[in-house]
C-alpha cells in the first residue's frame, strides 16, 4: 500500500494580499484570519475542521455546500476550491486523479492538467502534469477524450505540498481584502441608504472593526461580523476611533459638515455609481 489516496473532499482556502506583509504580521493577520473563520462557521451552524500550513487554510466539514456559503463571507480570503485528497506521492495523485475525472470527462471532451508543487518532491510540476495526464487520459480513453494545453473543454488544477496533493476543477471567487479586526475601529453612520450599508461593508473588508451610529437596520452587515454592534459612547474609548465612515457620493460631499466629528470622516463610496453601489448592496444583502 502506498498511503492514503482515498477521495477526501475538503476545502482549499487561499489569501491574497495578507501574503504581501512581513513575517510577523502575516502570521498575526493569518490568526485572526483563523479565528474570524471559525466564529462564522459557528455562527452559521456548520461543524468543521480548520487547519493551516504554509499558505493555505484547510477546512474539512460534514456539509461542504454549507462550508463554503459561510465562508465566503470571511475577509481576507481570495478564493477557495472543493477539492479532493491524496498523499504527493506520484502513483496515490496519478489514482486519485483517474478516479476524479471519471464523473467529470464527457464523450469526446478534450482536458488539461495543470500542475504546481511547493516541497522537495522528486519530481517537477511538468512531472506532475505528464504522469496525472496520461492517468486520466487512459481512464477515459474509451470515451474518445483527448489532450488539449491550449483551450480545453476541461481544465484539472493538482497542487502537491509537502506530503499532501490536491485536485479540483473550480476556484470560487471571495472577497480577498484583510480580516476583520486587524485594522482598528470605525463608527458607521447608517441613514437606511444603500450607500451607508456599502459604506460599512467596505470598511469591513479592509479589516476595520465596525461600530454602528443611526437606527438604520444593521442586520445584513452582521452575518459578516457577529460582533458588530451598536457604538456606545459612555463605554466605548473614542481614543481608539480611528474614524467615521458615511456613505456619500460626490453631488452630496459639499452638505456633510466633517467639523461635527473628532475623527477623520471616510467616503468609500464617493467614486461610485449608483449602480456600483447597488450591485455590491445586493451580494451584501444575500449574504454573498
Amino acid at each position: 500500500m502506498s498511503g492514503r489516496c482515498g477521495n477526501v473532499a475538503i476545502i482549499l482556502i487561499r489569501y491574497a494580499e495578507i501574503g504581501l506583509k512581513s513575517t510577523p504580521v502575516r502570521k498575526r493577520f493569518e490568526s485572526t484570519m483563523k479565528n474570524n473563520m471559525l466564529d462564522m462557521l459557528m455562527q452559521d451552524g456548520v461543524e468543521a475542521l480548520v487547519t493551516s500550513r504554509g499558505a493555505r487554510f484547510y477546512v474539512e466539514a460534514t456539509d461542504i455546500d454549507s462550508a463554503v456559503r459561510s465562508l465566503r463571507k470571511v475577509f481576507g480570503i481570495a478564493s477557495m476550491s472543493i477539492a479532493e485528497e491524496s498523499t504527493s506521492k506520484m502513483e496515490d495523485m496519478c489514482a486519485v486523479g483517474a478516479q476524479y475525472s471519471l464523473s467529470r470527462l464527457s464523450e469526446g471532451q478534450s482536458f488539461a492538467v495543470k500542475a504546481r508543487r511547493e516541497g522537495s518532491q522528486d519530481y517537477t510540476s511538468l512531472d506532475m502534469g505528464r504522469e496525472i495526464g496520461s492517468a486520466i487520459f487512459l481512464a477515459n480513453e474509451d470515451k474518445g477524450v483527448k489532450v488539449d494545453l491550449t483551450n480545453p473543454d476541461v481544465i484539472f488544477y493538482v497542487e502537491a505540498r509537502d506530503n499532501r496533493a490536491f485536485i479540483f476543477q473550480d476556484y470560487i471567487k471571495c472577497h480577498a481584502g484583510l480580516p476583520v479586526g486587524t485594522q482598528g475601529k470605525v463608527i458607521a453612520h447608517l441613514d437606511g441608504s444603500e450607500r451607508s450599508i456599502v459604506s460599512a461593508w467596505l470598511m469591513m473588508k479592509r479589516g476595520c472593526r465596525v461600530m454602528i451610529e443611526g437606527d438604520a437596520d444593521f442586520s445584513m452587515l452582521k452575518q459578516y461580523d457577529s460582533y458588530l454592534r451598536q457604538f456606545n459612547p459612555q463605554k466605548d474609548d473614542e481614543k481608539r476611533i480611528l474614524g467615521v465612515v458615511m456613505g456619500t457620493d460626490f453631488a452630496d460631499l459639499g452638505s456633510v459638515d466633517v467639523t461635527q466629528y473628532p475623527y477623520p470622516v471616510f467616503f468609500p463610496t464617493i467614486g461610485m455609481t449608483d449602480d456600483e453601489v447597488s450591485e455590491i448592496y445586493d451580494a451584501i444583502v444575500q449574504g454573498l
